[in-house]
């Protein structure tokens, strides 16, 4: 199981992000979602998930804006499973309380923790993360465009500019190198944790 603990970063002097970020959780989560996320202390939310696709999803939406602090613990949790994330017990939760300190601390602000092999997996997330961080406004722009499912040419069409612009914002954003690492990743991410691994 996986466990993700996401501590709002600067919360004092800013607004609750809190609301939002459970909407996008919900929507990033689809069906891999074990127990709903909640708000478990002030400014902090927490959702345990038992599929690596959608953790690695909901990781890199909370890293995106660069406000939360984002711990990913693994490990057995206590079943069976209560009906609230805040009365649920395990090793997963001790860890992802663990990575979520070390995150804070971390200049990508994602920290993984897990019984063995979690390093690998931490650095790789890690990576994806600073390259993400990398990304302009009008890379983000495209990407929010192709994530739609839609081509370079309808993405060009819609942005008023030719397609070689888009071609070159694509690879400036590193947006196929992120298509390509992220199946990559959520192998290594399931290997965490028991369970197939997705093909």
């Amino acid at each position: 199981m996986f466990v993700i603990t996401s501590d709002q970063r600067d919360s004092r002097s800013s607004a609750d992000l809190v609301p939002s970020a459970l909407t996008s959780i919900h929507a990033k989560g689809h069906q891999g979602l074990a127990l709903a996320p909640e708000r478990t202390a002030g400014d902090e939310v927490q959702v345990a998930v038992a599929d690596a696709g959608a953790l690695l999803e909901i990781v890199l939406d909370l890293t995106r804006s660069g406000r939360w602090s984002v711990g990913v613990g693994v490990g057995e949790v206590e079943s069976p499973l209560p009906d609230s994330v805040r009365a649920a017990r395990g090793e997963a939760f001790v860890n992802a309380r663990d990575a979520v300190d070390r995150a804070k601390k971390a200049a990508t602000r994602v920290a993984i923790t897990a019984p063995e092999d979690g390093g690998d997996a931490e650095a790789l997330v890690r990576l994806l993360v600073e390259l993400r961080d990398r990304r302009t406004a009008e890379g983000w722009e495209v990407y929010d465009l192709l994530a739609e499912g839609i081509t370079q040419r309808e993405a060009a069409a819609r942005l008023g500019i030719s397609e070689g612009a888009v071609s070159l914002r694509v690879k400036s954003a590193g947006i196929r190198t992120e298509e390509a690492a992220v199946p990559a990743l959520v192998r290594v991410l399931a290997r965490l944790s028991p369970g197939p691994v997705p093909d």
